[in-house]
């Protein structure tokens, strides 16, 4: 009795925490503003999306298409806000329902004899990337559940025979890859199936079952009507997205034709930083274990199959200086499940449990206290455009446009250059203009005397004319 009593309270306090910690990030996705330049960016394309109910070209501004990334992710958020209405939370509810998801889907690869109830979904919600995007607007979100799909059902199909239907799943992830990010789920899925298909020549055999002819259909109707309609609406697409996007923006460095922002350039090898991090600080448990690992991945397809997975994805990027954090994400769902298959074998890991899980608790008592009220301000036009003293006047932005004054001005925010604001001002309009501060120093004094400051931060001010 005593014993089957630890083991309910145990499973009660697991699910405590993960709930805790899912009702921590949802408080989290309700009360923080849409960040520039990616959550307000991609904001504001569904924004745009769900107004002019245009459900295949995706545009960045009023007619101007957006050709970076395929409309999974925003199909998804346009959906969230039609159903319920435009609000931070219901932008970035379909990217925690993801995150739901799968950490339900991987409980089933919890190893059975820790004797830990849903280990597995705890300790992936205690790594800092995976966590993070639970409640960031991105498309990195749905490729990981699409990569997550495509691995699992591959193993399930030729771990088990039986369960041929698996093939299935393995395909629809690929379509859901292509049309969450495009042909990078073939670059992070196949290569590390192949290497591990390599190692145990054995199981080539398998590929016999699989439907391909049926399989290949099913993610071609996935995912090929909308790359076709995208090239008829906005010629061109193609060219830019697979080969600009998916090849010289990795391999150029002097790369000059994003359009959407600039190549965040990186030292090579960079990557393997950001990986540690990402999963941290469980990836100490796995760099202290990782000869253990690699002698068991000998032994075990199962523990070869997720090293091939983990570490295919750093390895892939190690000589690519254009990349960001977020590229790590897909190490996360292999390298919990490692961690749970080797959790016997690890000392002081309960502690890793409880100190991770207090630092993403007192995240909310962070952000209720103000320290984080400078960065949300500097990086969010929200205050600037929902001021009280500018809701009568019509708003510009000098020289620029950011995407949360976007999104937060529901698209009625106006770019004007140097010239176009002097002419207000002689005119003697009725204004406001957001200025960041390089712009700021250019203005001649004539110029600033005649605006008076209503709000400003580290980066920028909020004007009004003064007639």
């Amino acid at each position: 009795m005593d014993s089957r009593f630890f083991k309910y309270r145990n499973k009660l306090w697991v699910v405590f925490f993960l709930i805790v910690l899912i009702a921590n990030r949802g408080i989290i996705n309700y009360l923080l503003p849409l960040m520039d330049k990616t959550e307000a960016r991609y904001a504001e394309i569904a924004r745009i999306m769900v107004e002019t109910n245009n459900w295949i070209l995706l545009q960045i501004d009023y007619n101007v298409p957006f050709w970076a990334k395929p409309p999974l992710s925003t199909w998804l958020t346009a959906i969230s806000i039609k159903a319920f209405r435009l609000h931070e939370f219901y932008i970035r509810l379909p990217y925690l329902i993801t995150t739901m998801i799968i950490i339900l889907f991987i409980s089933k690869y919890d190893k059975i004899e820790n004797k830990i109830f849903l280990l597995t979904p705890l300790i992936l919600l205690l790594m800092p990337e995976f966590y993070l995007h639970a409640g960031v607007v991105s498309t990195d979100t749905i490729l990981n559940f699409s990569i997550i799909l495509v691995m699992l059902s591959f193993w399930e199909a030729v771990g088990k025979e039986s369960r041929s239907g698996w093939w299935y799943g393995l395909f629809i992830g690929i379509g859901l890859g292509l049309l969450s990010k495009g042909p990078i789920i073939l670059i992070l899925t196949i290569p590390p199936i192949l290497i591990w298909l390599l190692i145990y020549k054995e199981e080539l055999k398998k590929l016999r079952k699989i439907p391909i002819i049926s399989g290949l259909s099913l993610t071609f109707l996935i995912s090929f009507p909308w790359y076709y309609f995208m090239e008829l609406k906005s010629p061109g697409f193609i060219d830019y997205f697979i080969y600009g996007e998916h090849f010289r923006r990795f391999f150029d460095s002097g790369w000059k034709g994003d359009l959407y922002g600039f190549a965040k350039q990186q030292p090579y090898g960079i990557i393997w930083l950001f990986s540690i991090m990402a999963v941290f600080p469980w990836s100490l448990l796995i760099i202290g274990r990782f000869r253990k690992i690699i002698k068991e991945a000998y032994r075990s397809k199962w523990v070869c199959f997720l090293i091939c997975w983990m570490l295919f994805t750093p390895v892939f990027f190690t000589f690519s200086s254009s990349l960001i954090h977020t590229y790590t994400l897909p190490i996360a769902v292999p390298a919990a499940i490692l961690i749970t298959h080797f959790w016997s074998d690890f000392k002081f890991k309960r502690y890793y449990i409880l100190i991770s899980a207090l630092l993403y608790l007192v995240i909310l008592p962070v952000f209720y206290s103000g320290v984080l009220d400078e960065t949300i301000q500097n990086n969010c036009d929200k205050e600037f455009v929902e001021n009280e003293t500018v809701s009568d006047y019509s708003l510009f932005y000098l020289n620029y446009k950011s995407y949360s004054s976007q999104f937060y001005s529901l698209g009625s925010i106006k770019m004007i250059n140097m010239g176009q604001l002097k002419k207000k001002i002689i005119n003697e309009e009725k204004f406001a203009v957001i200025i960041e501060n390089p712009e700021i120093k250019k203005l001649d004094l004539s110029t600033i005397k005649k605006l008076k400051e209503i709000k400003k931060t580290k980066k920028k001010k909020l004007y009004i004319s003064k007639y």
